[in-house]
């Protein structure tokens, strides 16, 4: 019902930078909270950063001063801007979404594909 399209992960040096992208389309009536997770090898997935519909943020400490999250709400687009790259960043990054599909329904989660983010020291 509803698809969560990710992309700009790559392979970058530490201390580049990167900009992650995801778009949502579908059965939409209002996004409530967009966010950003990752999952390295042999861990589990953890919260990077998220923005409510209003534009409040939250970061994960490690990432706090590095990466900066936005939103479009006429485009369903948040973005992640990742800056001053760690290998410890390296990480599947994975696009999370709470969806209202129509007036009156409760919030779903939906959550993307995945996009890996690479981090060559």
């Amino acid at each position: 019902q509803v698809q969560l399209v990710e992309s700009g992960g790559g392979l970058v040096q530490a201390g580049g930078s990167l900009r992650l992208s995801c778009v949502a389309s579908g059965r939409i009536f209002k996004i409530n909270r967009m966010g950003w997770y990752r999952q390295a090898p042999g861990k589990q997935r953890d919260l990077v950063a998220s923005i409510t519909s209003g534009g409040t943020t939250n970061y994960a400490e490690s990432v706090k001063g590095r990466f900066i999250i936005s939103r479009d709400n006429a485009k369903n687009t948040v973005y992640l801007q990742m800056n001053s790259l760690k290998p410890e960043d390296t990480a599947v990054y994975y696009c999370n979404a709470l969806v209202v599909w129509s007036w009156g329904l409760n919030e779903r989660d939906h959550w993307g594909q995945g996009t890996q983010v690479t981090v060559s020291s």
